[in-house]
């Protein structure tokens, strides 16, 4: 193991490597030792850490006390986790066995080398336990990214910028207040019916969070999936940069919500994972809700369904760093729910809310689906009725419509966002709560 402390592009950090020429990085006690020393130090220090693993895990020739050495390399980076400050982690070729058990998969941010062997059990020792080889992808980066356990497939000589990046956008900073004055701004006249503007959040060429990101952020870092092997492409994990502000985005993408790919249980952990990480790092967390509505299957109900909209809701009523959702166009049911939980909730002039998808709703109360647009004028679904009851703090106008302007819809979007945000961090008396 090499430790150290240094700068990334100006970034003060604190560095744990693996060497796996020496005894194929095997983690013995001495090595455990001085890992948890480096970590301690870092944590002492206030040091982001980042680690670099090549190991074929703990030293078979020390046995059982080199084994139980990963507890304590754990619990320092625990701890070092609970003091707010980020723990990014690069998986280099091969890391395998108690390293990856333990500290090698506790990163808020992880990445790999391109094409690394990656694994709990060794492809060797797999077979010779169970008899039988392993898939030969299975344990290789790029297949653990789309598996939602790792974040990223990084290069090595790229790991310096992509780790300035990262720690550019993890470390808490001071957000500057806004004027005192309240970002709910006037709410524009009436311009349609509600279902008119059920059917314009439909339309294929409506900014969804992809034009969001694109066109408003200032920089973004995608994450993959729960990092526990679960990924929703409905859902997009990513630390980012509205306005200067840092944050982590938990956003519903409805270009991949459909019949045949509706929002999971799968997404919705995703979301608490980025509940999680706003809270460890200190970030505002703003969630974009976009959805039709969330899977309706037996494999969603028996994958917990109703339960992570529910620890959806808690996990992230219980934050105390800034929340904001912005509700950008369907909002479908539960799926909607999940991620509304906010300090403030801003939301398009053509935004909607409803229980079910309406054709849902009116298939319970008339038994059929043509009442749907009578229905949703009743249920006060839309953005102006949302503000009037109180649960929306700030309508976003579209005039023109989002799809005749994406990019005045997006900076409108964004500007709304980052004042919610830094009233939310203003401690002064013109903060204001959800």
């Amino acid at each position: 193991m090499l430790t150290g402390a240094g700068t990334i592009q100006g970034h003060d950090v604190a560095v744990v490597v693996g060497e796996f020429a020496f005894l194929g990085g095997s983690i013995g006690r001495a090595a455990a030792r001085r890992i948890v020393a480096a970590v301690t130090r870092a944590t002492r220090e206030r040091l982001p850490l980042l680690v670099s693993t090549a190991s074929s895990g703990t030293r078979m020739q020390e046995g059982a006390p080199a084994f139980v050495q990963m507890v304590g390399i754990a619990k320092a980076v625990v701890a070092h986790k609970a003091a707010g400050l980020p723990y990014l982690v690069h998986l280099r070729n091969p890391t395998f066995g108690g390293v990856f058990a333990s500290w090698g998969s506790l990163g808020h941010v992880t990445v790999a080398e391109p094409g690394a062997r990656i694994g709990f059990l060794g492809p060797r020792v797999a077979e010779a336990l169970t008899g039988s080889p392993f898939p030969a992808d299975v344990q290789v980066a790029e297949h653990l990214v789309d598996s939602g356990v790792i974040d990223g497939v990084v290069r090595t000589q790229d790991l310096a910028d992509v780790a300035a990046r990262v720690l550019r956008l993890v470390r808490p900073r001071a957000i500057h207040a806004a004027a005192r004055r309240s970002v709910a701004a006037p709410v524009p006249p009436g311009g349609g019916s509600p279902w008119d503007s059920v059917l314009l959040t439909r339309r294929p060429d409506r900014p969804g969070l992809r034009e969001l990101l694109a066109l408003g952020a200032d920089d973004v870092v995608p994450l993959s999936g729960t990092g526990e092997g679960e990924r929703d492409a409905g859902l997009r994990l990513a630390l980012t940069s509205f306005d200067g502000i840092p944050c982590v985005l938990v956003g519903q993408d409805r270009h991949h919500q459909d019949a045949r790919r509706p929002l999971g249980p799968a997404g919705l952990r995703a979301a608490r994972r980025g509940m999680r990480l706003a809270g460890e790092l200190g970030l505002p967390l703003v969630t974009v809700v976009d959805t039709p509505g969330a899977e309706l299957s037996p494999q969603a109900e028996e994958g917990a369904l109703a339960g992570e909209i529910a620890r959806c809701v808690a996990d992230m009523s219980s934050l105390t760093v800034p929340t904001v959702a912005l509700l950008l166009g369907q909002g479908g049911g539960g799926g909607a729910l999940a991620l509304l939980s906010a300090g403030r909730v801003v939301a398009a002039e053509h935004a909607w809310l409803s229980p079910l998808p309406p054709e849902g709703a009116s298939a319970i109360v008339h038994h059929d689906t043509a009442h749907a647009p009578e229905l949703v004028a009743h249920q006060r679904v839309s953005a102006r009725d949302l503000h009037t009851d109180g649960f929306v703090h700030v309508v976003v106008p579209e005039r023109p419509a989002a799809h005749e302007d994406p990019r005045g819809f997006v900076r409108a979007v964004v500007s709304a966002c980052a004042a919610a945000i830094r009233e939310l961090a203003d401690p002064g008396p013109a903060r204001l709560t959800g």
